[in-house]
Parts: C-alpha cells; structure tokens; sequence
C-alpha cells in the first residue's frame, strides 16, 4: 500500500490520469529499494 487515493477510476481506465497511479508506485519503489540498500549496508 501507498496511501493513495484517487476517484478518477474512469480517467485512469481511459489512461488519461495514468500517472497519477504510475507516479507514486515507482516513487514507493524506488524509496523501498533504497532503504533495503542502506540496511543491507548496515550488516
């Protein structure tokens, strides 16, 4: 979970407000990837 969310789920269908799902999925992924990273640092 990302704490989005959205009540365009036509827009989003349509692909119009697509990245406004897109956007934030890569964003929590990129910072996921990142914390594993420094924790993997830490051992």
């Amino acid at each position: 979970r990302i704490n989005l969310t959205l009540y365009k789920l036509d827009r989003v269908i349509t692909g119009e407000a697509l990245d406004e799902v897109i956007d934030p999925l890569i964003a929590h992924d990129q910072a996921d990837r990142l914390a594993h990273m420094g924790m993997a640092g830490e051992g």
